[in-house]
């Protein structure tokens, strides 16, 4: 079912151009690229910086959205440390410059891995590099544009007079905690969304096969429940919204793996 090339002894050879390196000479490689995707993510950083203020807001829309639509008043957002403002935006800087520098942060990891690939399997450098960066920033805006406005709007209509009628739920919201939650969110959708570029490449090396993939499907339940768990911050909530675009896109992938795999794997399948 693999679609790489056996050896008359079974044993599958070894890429063509392969040049054998030891466990250190990885180690300085896998270094290497490091430096060099965050060598690029600086000046990606840099134009972040400069818009601060207008991402804070582009990041804070969804919660004023939904703090309005509770009737909760005008939309506050606090700070309890001096310093907190200021590592807020570099938080912010920092998260906007790796989506931003996003291409070239998969092309350094596409470099470190293309030496122990076959040269057809090298031809999908562009393909991989393009898909990776669209699904990352897809799954980011996804996450934005409709995880976001469901689940404050969710979490505020916890607020309220309580039972009693003397004491008052209220929301405070910490620029600092805000920003941790949100940016953790972003970056989480942006990894799940990955998973159709990560299966389609498998498939297309012939690694796997759709069906191969869709017999897994009914324990990528509980491994989608696992990784939302992990992804997500510790509440039912935001893990449900994880949990179904992580299904979906397993079996989206099932799909562009027969599409796209090795003819015979469609075939067998």
């Amino acid at each position: 079912m693999s679609g790489r090339p056996a050896s008359p002894g079974g044993v599958p050879p070894r890429p063509e151009d392969d040049v054998e390196m030891s466990f250190f000479e990885h180690v300085g490689e896998l270094r290497k690229r490091l430096l060099r995707a965050l060598l690029g993510m600086v000046p990606a950083v840099a134009v972040a910086w400069i818009f601060k203020e207008r991402l804070l807001e582009f990041l804070m829309k969804p919660w004023v959205i939904a703090w309005e639509r509770r009737g909760l008043g005008r939309p506050r957002i606090h700070f309890a440390h001096p310093v907190e403002p200021f590592v807020a935006y570099l938080k912010i800087a920092l998260v906007a410059g790796f989506i931003f520098a996003s291409p070239w942060v998969f092309w350094q990891l596409w470099q470190f891995v293309a030496p122990g690939l076959y040269r057809r399997e090298k031809r999908l450098a562009i393909p991989f590099v393009l898909g990776a960066s669209v699904c990352f920033a897809g799954g980011a805006f996804f996450g934005y544009e409709v995880v976001f406005p469901v689940a404050f709007e969710m979490f505020l209509g916890l607020a309220g007079k309580l039972p009693s009628g003397n004491l008052t739920l209220e929301a405070t919201i910490m620029v600092g905690e805000y920003l941790s939650f949100a940016t953790r969110m972003l970056l989480a959708f942006g990894v799940v969304f990955e998973i159709p570029v990560v299966v389609v490449l498998l498939a297309a090396m012939g690694l796997v096969t759709w069906r191969q993939l869709l017999r897994f499907g009914r324990w990528w339940v509980l491994v989608a429940s696992v990784l939302s768990a992990f992804l997500t911050p510790p509440d039912v909530g935001s893990q449900l919204l994880m949990i179904g675009p992580l299904v979906v896109l397993y079996y989206l992938s099932v799909g562009l793996a027969a599409l796209f795999g090795p003819r015979g794997a469609r075939q067998e399948g």
